[in-house]
């Protein structure tokens, strides 16, 4: 649940922070004056949007069915693709691969099917704070309606049921959650906004059931090391954080003693990216080493640049930084997984040219220039 509508109370050790801060503003100011001298475009001008939000598919058929006739999503494109500009895109040799896009309300989700090569499935055994996982938050009217729906259609259950946040935390107390899976096994969650809650367009009267998607949530092996990237690195808007822990988390994220730090943030337009760092337990699993775009796990959200290039060559230097502060650390994952920016001439995804690339903890990001 995105975190900038859970609010929590500022502590004793953040308001001396706060007034550390404070004093500090000279070191500050020269150190963002230095920043802006040397790194040229600014974070902030490097992504504009988040465009879309993609997971791979092994039966497109069936994913269609399941997102337009559970949840309501509506077809926009269906195309077929190969070549050597979609293989460098991918970073996956030999590739012929469908992709279709489908809509509810002014959001958008991708899916791909690979027709050559086939990638490897969802492992059974994997968790919600495992760091591949990553989900939707599909914005409902009634969850209980909602809920009812999803049981008709007899998804498979990864909460054990829909929970409500308690009144104890004020900013978010009657917002209501619940985990499922698509037929793949990909996670996807529900989410009900009361009123005062949440994004104001989610409060606008309607008939319908499922409303549009309000954020893709990623589990993060380190909170400080993800805003490093996303908002220092690509210029993403920190828009809150919170705690959450109790028996409804737990419930939620079917993760016993699960206590997180969430952290929202947002691009100029589009759905915000949220991370769940699990404080504990400390047990999940790292992304596979050896993932790729065909692997049925494979999430990649797309971000629109003005310079795809620019966005490109900033890659490098984290990785190379990340390794120098912590050499023990695996940085293989805050690399690019396309081996070059990719020219696309026939623009039938909707773009000029784009890479892939993974973030530190292994979530994959599709960078486009329209």
């Amino acid at each position: 649940m995105l975190a900038d509508k859970f609010k929590i109370t500022i502590s004793q050790s953040q308001i001396s922070e706060r007034r550390f801060e404070g004093s500090c503003w000279l070191a500050v100011c020269f150190f963002n004056f230095c920043f802006l001298i040397f790194n040229s475009p600014s974070p902030a001008q490097l992504v504009k949007a988040v465009d879309a939000v993609g997971m791979t598919v092994a039966d497109m058929d069936r994913s269609i069915d399941f997102f337009n006739k559970v949840l309501s999503f509506d077809k926009i494109s269906d195309v077929e693709l190969h070549g050597s500009d979609y293989e460098k895109l991918q970073g996956l040799f030999g590739l012929r691969m469908r992709v279709v896009r489908m809509k509810l309300g002014t959001e958008t989700i991708e899916l791909t099917q690979y027709l050559a090569p086939e990638g490897r499935p969802i492992p059974p055994d994997w968790r919600s704070n495992d760091h591949a996982f990553q989900h939707i938050a599909i914005v409902v009217s009634d969850m209980d309606k909602a809920y009812q729906h999803l049981r008709s259609h007899k998804i498979r259950h990864a909460s054990t049921g829909p929970q409500t946040i308690p009144a104890t935390n004020k900013a978010a107390a009657g917002i209501r959650a619940f985990y499922f899976k698509d037929p793949d096994g990909h996670h996807l969650e529900i989410i009900y906004f009361p009123q005062g809650k949440g994004d104001p367009r989610w409060q606008q009267k309607n008939d319908r059931l499922f409303l549009g998607i309000d954020h893709t949530a990623i589990v993060v092996s380190s909170t400080a090391n993800s805003l490093k990237y996303y908002r220092d690195l690509l210029g993403l808007k920190l828009a809150g954080e919170s705690m959450n822990y109790g028996v409804e988390q737990e419930h939620l994220n079917n993760v016993a003693g699960a206590r997180l730090h969430i952290s929202g943030l947002r691009a100029l337009s589009g759905p915000g990216i949220e991370f769940l760092e699990y404080l504990t337990p400390r047990d999940g699993r790292p992304a596979p080493r050896d993932t790729r775009a065909n692997d049925i796990w494979h999430w990649q959200t797309t971000l629109t640049t003005d310079n795809a290039l620019g966005a490109w060559h900033k890659h490098p230097s984290l990785s190379r930084s990340a390794a120098t502060r912590n050499p023990k650390r695996e940085t293989r994952n805050a690399l690019l997984a396309s081996p070059g920016v990719a020219e696309i001439k026939e623009k039938q995804l909707g773009f000029v040219r784009g890479f892939l690339a993974r973030d530190p903890d292994g979530h994959g990001l599709q960078f486009v220039e329209r």
